[in-house]
C-alpha cells in the first residue's frame, strides 16, 4: 500500500469523508450515513479503481479527521500553506461541533483547542515559528492591523467552508509568548429556533409563551458565558416574528440573521454603543426590542423605560439565578417601583453535557438528597466513551429555571423586599430550580450527577 493520495484525501474532505488507505485495486473510504453521490462520482473520475465504502459512526470520523493533518506532518508531507492550514482548523471546528477556537502559544509552540459541548479539547499543536504567521493571517481575513501586536483586537469574517458561508468572531489578546487568537463560531440561520425545541418543560414553556405575549414588559435571560442565553433570545424573536410587527434589535455582534428583524450590531469605535442604539430605536417605532446585554445602569434605565411605554423588551444579564437578578438589578440603582412594573418574567439557564445514549449505564443511586430537590433516591447514571462519542459525552441539553413576576412579587419588589422574602415568595410558585432541573435530567438518564454539579455547583440548592 502506496502513500495517502492527497488528490483524492482532498476530495473526501470535501465531502466530509476521509479516505483510510489505498490498495491496488481498490480505495476505501469512511463515511457517516449514505455516502454523498457528489463524492463517489469525483472519485471516480480522480481514480479508476473500485471504491469500498465504511460506515462510521459521526464522532468517530471527526475524531479522525481532528488528527490527520498531524499525521501528515509526522510522515513529512509538504507543510500547507498558512491559509490552508487556517481552514482546515476552521473546518475541523466546524465538523466538530465546536462554539470557540483557542490558538495561544505555549512552550511547544502553538497550542490549538476546540470548546466541545462547553470543554475545551486539544485539536493539534504548531511550532513557535508558525504563531505569528497563523495570528496574521486571521487578523488579514477579519481586517485587522496586522501590524498592531500590543492591544487587544476584535472582528469579524466569514468563509466558505464545504460550499456553505459560515460566520467567525476574533478576539486578539498579548500575551506572554506572544498573541492569543479565540474564534467564536457564530451560529447559522438554518437552525431551528422554535421556542419548543429549546427543551423547556411544559410548564416553563407555557410561560414563556405567556410573556412573549404582553404587548410590553421586560423579559430577562441570565446565566453565565457560553449558557445559550442568546439561543433562547433569538427563540423567542422568531416567534414573535411577525409582519404585523416591527422588530428590532442591538447585538454585539449579529449571531444569526433573521429575515424581518431590523438588527444593530453595535461598533464602538465608531461611537455606536449599546446605549446611543437603544435611544435610536426608541424613535424607529418598534413593537420588540431585542438588546444583547444589559451591561450598566444606563442601558438597565433605558431597556426598563422602553418596556414600560408600550415596547416588548427581550435581554440578557449575566447572574445566576432568577432571585439573584431582581438583586443585581437593584444593585445597579434600578428603583423596585420602576422594576416591579416593567420586569414579566427572568429565566436562569444551564448548558450541561449530554450523556451518549450508547455506552451509558445506571451507576450508584445517590440517597439523602433534600426532599424539596428531589425525594427519595436518584438514579445516577455515567457513560465510559465509544466510537459514538469517545467521551462518555455527545451534545448538550439545556436547564432552566423560570420566575414569572406575579402580583406577590411586584408588590414585594416595589417595596424594596430582602433577598430572603423574594426567594421565598419565588418558590411558592413551585417552579424547580436550576438544581432541581439537573436532577432529574440526572434522573432519566440525560447527563450526569458529576455533570450537574460542575455546570450548576452546589450553592443554589
Amino acid at each position: 500500500m502506496g502513500a495517502i493520495n492527497s488528490r483524492l484525501a482532498e476530495i473526501c474532505r470535501q465531502h466530509q469523508a476521509l479516505l483510510l488507505r489505498e490498495e491496488e485495486e481498490s480505495i476505501t473510504v469512511a463515511v457517516s450515513g449514505a455516502p454523498a453521490p457528489l463524492l463517489l462520482e469525483a472519485l471516480r473520475f480522480a481514480d479508476q479503481r473500485q471504491i469500498m465504502l465504511e460506515e462510521w459512526p459521526q464522532a468517530r470520523l471527526e475524531q479522525r479527521r481532528a488528527v490527520t493533518p498531524q499525521a501528515d506532518e509526522r510522515a513529512g508531507a509538504p507543510a500547507a500553506s498558512v491559509a490552508t492550514q487556517i481552514d482546515r482548523i476552521l473546518l475541523h471546528a466546524v465538523q466538530r461541533r465546536a462554539s470557540d477556537i483557542h490558538i495561544e502559544p505555549c512552550a511547544e509552540g502553538v497550542q490549538v483547542r476546540l470548546r466541545i459541548d462547553g470543554v475545551l479539547q486539544p485539536l493539534q499543536t504548531f511550532s513557535s515559528a508558525q504563531q505569528a504567521p497563523l495570528i496574521a493571517r486571521l487578523k488579514i481575513l477579519a481586517n485587522l492591523d496586522i501590524a498592531e501586536r500590543r492591544l487587544p483586537q476584535d472582528g469579524q469574517f466569514s468563509l466558505s467552508l464545504q460550499g456553505e458561508a459560515t460566520a467567525f468572531r476574533l478576539a486578539t489578546l498579548p500575551v506572554r509568548r506572544g498573541e492569543k487568537a479565540v474564534i467564536r463560531l457564530l451560529q447559522s440561520e438554518s437552525q431551528d429556533l422554535r421556542p419548543e425545541q429549546l427543551g423547556m418543560s411544559p410548564a416553563a414553556l407555557a410561560h414563556f409563551y405567556r410573556a412573549l405575549a404582553q404587548p410590553q414588559g421586560l423579559i430577562l435571560v441570565t446565566g453565565p458565558t457560553g449558557s445559550g442565553k442568546t439561543f433562547t433570545l433569538y427563540s423567542g424573536l422568531s416567534h414573535l416574528n411577525q409582519p404585523e410587527k416591527n422588530l428590532c434589535s442591538v447585538e454585539d455582534p449579529v449571531e444569526i440573521p433573521l429575515e424581518g428583524v431590523n438588527q444593530t450590531q453595535i461598533n464602538p469605535r465608531a461611537g455606536l454603543d449599546f446605549q446611543r442604539v437603544l435611544r435610536a430605536l426608541l424613535r424607529q417605532d418598534p413593537d420588540v426590542i431585542m438588546l444583547g446585554e444589559i451591561r450598566d445602569t444606563e442601558s438597565a434605565e433605558i431597556a426598563l423605560k422602553a418596556a414600560q411605554t408600550g415596547h416588548l423588551v427581550l435581554s440578557t444579564l449575566h447572574t445566576n439565578s432568577t432571585t439573584e437578578t431582581l438583586t443585581r438589578l437593584r444593585q445597579m440603582g434600578i428603583a423596585g417601583y420602576l422594576l416591579a412594573s416593567a420586569l414579566r418574567l427572568v429565566i436562569a439557564q444551564r448548558l450541561a453535557r449530554r450523556l451518549c445514549p450508547h455506552c451509558r449505564f445506571p451507576a450508584e443511586k445517590v440517597e439523602g438528597l433534600p426532599a424539596r430537590l428531589w425525594p427519595g433516591s436518584l438514579q445516577n447514571w455515567q457513560a465510559t466513551g465509544c466510537d459514538h462519542c469517545f467521551s462518555g459525552y455527545y451534545g448538550r441539553l439545556a436547564l432552566f429555571e423560570l420566575l414569572p413576576i406575579n402580583t406577590e412579587l411586584q408588590a414585594a419588589i416595589a417595596a424594596d423586599a430582602d433577598s430572603e422574602t423574594l426567594m421565598a415568595l419565588a418558590q411558592r410558585q413551585n417552579l424547580p430550580s436550576l438544581l432541581a432541573s439537573g436532577l432529574d435530567a440526572v434522573n432519566r438518564g440525560e447527563t450526569s450527577l458529576a455533570e450537574i454539579y460542575r455546570v450548576i455547583g452546589l450553592e443554589h440548592d
